[in-house]
């Protein structure tokens, strides 16, 4: 299997060689991290922060294991030690874990971390325990950059519970080598009767995922395989299935709710349309890698990242770590939207709608806050204002698995991947156009659920839909299984609760905030 080098020390050189801004100043002498930009004025730079005084005290943070998300959490907490006098102690934890890592200590009235890293739709259920991020904060510049989607998955009724350090959606990456390649292009369509493009269906992907399977179509000596994905049972392969459900359930023309009614909060996870999607992940399990249907979101970064895969489809991170100077396909993979479907479930008539249909699923991803039990908030808010500061950022974006994506207005300039990070100017921008697409234009989109007992929904679903791809249950069976256990969390957490906080992200869904 071909993998990608994980030096930092490398990736970091990789990053020099391309920046017509790098220099070597006072601090990125110090943290050569930020060599590519130098230290950026601001609120939290580094000559900001070099001006606090927080010897004697100690942060203590819970962040996701090493490398995704927890690796820049300990870097920026060495560096934020040398600048300011603290000690700050980093814990990691796996992402099934982060939930309860802090929600058990914060409901017995503790606080063993004055930062908790997590995922964004922890907010419902963890924001009681958070401090509001401080109006210095939120009127800083640099929160001013941050685009109106993530200021508002780091809020909850107009507070802001969360710091933004993250940006996430799905998209697709792909081969842009091989999808664009004329002889491919040839062969493709000799065998099959059809044009080898980029995929604009999910049946489509299937297709042409399974052609390039288990042969050596790059030429290297060993075989390639379609797709890389997320399956790994408990590994964020919710998301990864939320992804391919979208284009089949999310009806522009039936608004109420995706995952639920929101009228009757009647479980909408087994009806026809992820029904048809998970049949679709089903067949995916015969063209990703061996042990593909193991894989977890660094497996899959690591396989499409390090050439390994044709398609691959979840956050940014693949697709950075396909552009480092040490992947073999660098400047040789594009970024595109999550490919939609040829017919849509209409849950109001019950029958298919035989038309086009794409959603994004904006999947927002990481997210962090201040424990309101904390004794050292300012610091916290510092900490957390220093990780996410413009030099740190921009830096920390051309790293791929480190696991921090565009959130910023400002991430959306392609020329910050062409002269800093070396990109080739069309993939740039069919990168930047494609997170803009989401961002901005779409209007039949697919929010994560925010609700009280998150957690219980999106673990039944990584349980069900574990069993369809093992071959344990039909993909009916497996959401029939799921719907129950919905059924039964709706009870336990109360159906109003779940109802007051859904209709927040079915009003964005459906356009109305």
């Amino acid at each position: 299997m071909k993998t990608i080098k994980t030096c930092v020390t490398a990736l970091i050189s990789a990053l020099l060689v391309f920046s017509p801004v790098a220099y070597a100043d006072k601090w990125s002498d110090q943290f050569p991290h930020i060599k590519a930009t130098g230290d950026i004025p601001g609120e939290c730079s580094y000559e900001s922060m070099s001006k606090k005084n927080y010897k004697g005290k100690t942060l203590k943070i819970n962040t996701h294991a090493v490398p995704v998300m927890g690796e820049p959490t300990a870097l920026h907490a060495e560096q934020f030690e040398k600048l300011t006098g603290a000690k700050v102690e980093v814990t990691h934890t796996p992402a099934g874990d982060l939930y309860a890592k802090a929600m058990v200590p914060f409901q017995a009235g503790q606080a063993p971390y004055d930062i908790v890293f997590g995922f964004s739709n922890f907010i419902n259920d963890w924001k009681r325990y958070l401090e509001p991020v401080p109006k210095k904060y939120t009127e800083m510049r640099q929160m001013k950059d941050v685009t109106k989607s993530h200021i508002g998955v780091a809020s909850w009724d107009g507070v802001m519970y969360q710091f933004p350090v993250d940006g996430d959606r799905h998209y697709l990456k792909y081969r842009k080598d091989v999808i664009d390649n004329p002889e491919y292009q040839a062969k493709y369509k000799a065998d099959t009767g059809k044009e080898l493009r980029v995929p604009r269906t999910w049946k489509e992907y299937g297709e042409i995922a399974a052609y390039f399977n288990g042969w050596d179509w790059d030429g290297d000596g060993e075989p390639e395989y379609g797709s890389a994905e997320v399956m790994k049972k408990d590994d964020l392969m919710f998301a990864a299935f939320f992804s391919r459900s979208v284009a089949y359930s999310k009806n522009p023309r039936t608004p109420g709710g995706f995952f639920f009614d929101l009228k009757t909060m009647k479980p909408l996870i087994n009806n026809p349309g992820f029904v048809e999607a998970l049949t679709d992940w089903v067949e995916a399990t015969k063209y990703v890698p061996p042990g593909g249907i193991n894989f977890g979101l660094g497996d899959e970064i690591n396989s499409f990242g390090g050439g390994q895969t044709l398609f691959s489809f979840s956050w940014d991170d693949a697709l950075i770590a396909a552009m480092q100077d040490d992947s073999p396909i660098k400047n040789k993979v594009a970024a595109a939207p999550l490919p939609g479907a040829d017919r849509v479930w209409n849950r109001v008539s019950g029958s298919w709608e035989n038309q086009y249909n794409q959603a994004p699923y904006i999947v927002w991803g990481w997210a962090v806050g201040v424990a309101n039990k904390s004794k050292v908030k300012e610091m916290a808010f510092d900490y957390l204002c220093f990780f996410a500061n413009d030099a740190n950022h921009q830096a920390d974006l051309g790293i791929g698995r480190f696991g921090v994506n565009p959130f910023k207005k400002s991430d959306f300039d392609p020329n910050i991947y062409i002269n800093t990070m070396g990109w080739d100017p069309e993939i740039a921008k069919s990168y930047t156009d494609t997170l803009l697409e989401m961002e901005e234009k779409s209007t039949n989109r697919v929010f994560p659920l925010r609700v009280p007992g998150v957690f219980e929904f999106t673990s039944a679903v990584a349980t069900g839909t574990s069993k369809a791809l093992a071959g344990q249950l039909s993909p009916q069976e497996a959401l029939d299984e799921v719907a129950k256990e919905w059924e039964a969390i709706l009870e336990r957490v109360g159906k109003d609760n779940v109802r007051q906080a859904y209709a927040v992200g079915v009003k964005m869904e459906d356009n109305e905030l």
